[in-house]
């Protein structure tokens, strides 16, 4: 009996250590798995802090983008948010600039060319204009701006509107609306 118990020592042994190293070696390699699948999980968001972007058409800049935080989600439809608040300005044909859009956050993604702003988005004009709204979208395909938002439009003439469903060229003169209410100032010439 000596011997069987001698050799069950034996062998027994070594092969719970060998058990022992096996599965201390897959617990490491499951951390590895983790710590990896964190790194690539993180990878997919790169992070930039005072960013600028220039849009341009045709060797002309169109718009400047200005933001203190862009977050790029690399997925596979890849885009950007802005979660810290954008400026964007419209430039003229000589580089003057026409309008500036103000929001606390924005949205846009690389294959549809859609720029999202979002809450206290505020367009001014250079002729002193002033649209405020929670929504306004930039399509850069159709050079549009729209909102399907209440809105509010205030011009530099005293004209006071609002409503839903807002529609205006990039370059904000030819703006429209729906479901609209407001004060419309007009120009009389006074007969003699």
């Amino acid at each position: 009996m000596l011997t069987r118990a001698k050799w069950s020592i034996t062998y027994f042994l070594p092969a719970l250590l060998i058990t022992a190293l096996l599965f201390s070696a897959c617990e490491n390699d499951l951390n590895q798995v983790k710590r990896i699948s964190t790194q690539e999980a993180n990878n997919k968001i790169d992070s930039s802090k005072s960013v600028e972007i220039i849009y341009s058409d045709s060797a002309h800049v169109k718009s400047r983008v200005i933001t203190p935080l862009l977050l790029t989600f690399n997925l596979t439809v890849p885009y950007h948010m802005m979660p810290k608040g954008v400026k964007i300005i419209f430039f003229d044909k000589n580089l003057v600039a026409t309008t500036t859009v103000t929001a606390d956050s924005a949205i846009t993604r690389n294959n549809d060319k859609i720029i999202e702003l979002h809450r206290n988005v505020v367009l001014v004009t250079n002729k002193g204009d002033v649209f405020k709204s929670e929504e306004l979208i930039w399509d850069q395909f159709k050079k549009q701006l729209y909102s399907n938002q209440h809105w509010d439009l205030n011009k530099a003439d005293g004209t006071m509107l609002n409503g839903l469903h807002f529609t205006s060229d990039e370059t904000f003169s030819h703006a429209t609306g729906d479901s609209g209410t407001g004060v419309i100032v007009t120009k009389e010439k006074l007969g003699n």
